[in-house]
């Protein structure tokens, strides 16, 4: 009797860990974000706690407790719900579609022509770095001129284009105290065969995880300056490129996600390179459709490039 109390007990432990896990993953925007901006940091890896699903099975198996294995149908549920349609495969492409990638190339890549011509090698309409420097801007030049006559460098950020570009102008995303020269954003139209987009290029600060937190007030508020822009933007279609160092799932890039759309299909983990854990590098896009998102080979650059199949509507 004794022992089966205490199996009893066991199962129920696990069952209130599933469950647990479950709410984080299905209700995560509860999560205070306030001290160290916690319920940012949970969002960032959001995707993985499905992976606390694979050990609580294990040990419903193992106490063979029925009541553990019902609850982890739970946070199944949930993952699923969230992130499922992720893992199916994309759509069939449509006459309005046009192939884009964007990259962060990093500013300390010793192999920029290299970069380039695996970039150009993807076949995209349109390409979008970051982190140009002056060292390594003629090469990005040169080696992507001939299948990309159209480009436009605003600080370190940039857009090759198959298509014309006009209006091309910079985006001030930058947050309160950062001096000049800090030029990581920029604006530009494509046209395109299917009518003008405005193309929008930029890199959001960085964040760091240490003992305090998460520390993105930057990032933040650099994410608010260019939801702003997007949101006063007078053309209906609008594509988004960058290095927004945030996952779609993180609040903080609500004033971005609350007016784009983000990809339906792939996860494409972008960052680090040598193990990606999630997508920072982002493609968004309002009055069209980012129909899928994909993880291309690795370059020069500590992240990957990622591109992206997107359907004008």
């Amino acid at each position: 009797m004794e022992r089966e109390r205490w199996v009893w007990t066991r199962g129920r432990v696990l069952a209130v860990c599933a469950v647990l896990t479950a709410g984080l993953t299905a209700f995560h925007g509860v999560v205070p974000n306030r001290p160290g901006r916690v319920g940012s940091l949970l969002e960032s890896f959001l995707p993985w706690l499905g992976l606390a699903v694979v050990p609580l099975f294990v040990l419903a198996v193992l106490r063979r407790s029925a009541v553990a294995l019902l609850a982890l149908l739970l946070p199944t549920a949930a993952w699923t719900h969230l992130f499922g349609g992720l893992l199916l495969p994309g759509v069939p492409s449509g006459p309005r579609a046009l192939v884009v990638v964007q990259h962060n190339v990093s500013d300390e890549n010793t192999d920029p022509a290299g970069t380039a011509r695996a970039l150009a090698g993807a076949g995209p309409d349109l390409i979008a770095l970051q982190e140009l420097v002056p060292g390594a801007l003629p090469v990005y030049e040169r080696v992507l001129a001939a299948q990309y006559p159209h480009h436009a460098v605003r600080g370190t950020v940039g857009l090759w284009s198959r298509h014309p570009l006009t209006g091309t102008r910079l985006v001030d995303i930058r947050p309160e105290g950062v001096p000049e020269p800090w030029s990581r954003g920029l604006r530009t139209v494509v046209r395109t065969p299917h009518g003008d987009v405005a193309a929008y290029v930029a890199h959001l600060p960085s964040i760091r995880v240490g003992a305090g937190g998460l520390a993105s007030a930057r990032r933040d508020e650099s994410a608010g300056l260019l939801g702003g822009a997007v949101a006063a933007e007078r053309l209906e279609r609008v594509i988004l490129l960058g290095d927004l160092n945030g996952t779609v799932d993180d609040r903080g890039l609500e004033p971005l996600t609350s007016r784009v759309g983000v990809a339906r299909r792939g996860f494409a983990l972008s960052f680090p390179a040598s193990l990606p854990v999630a997508r920072i590098d982002q493609v968004m896009a309002r009055s069209a459709t980012v129909d899928h998102l994909r993880a291309l080979p690795a370059t020069g650059s500590d992240h990957l490039p990622v591109a992206a199949r997107i359907t004008l509507r």
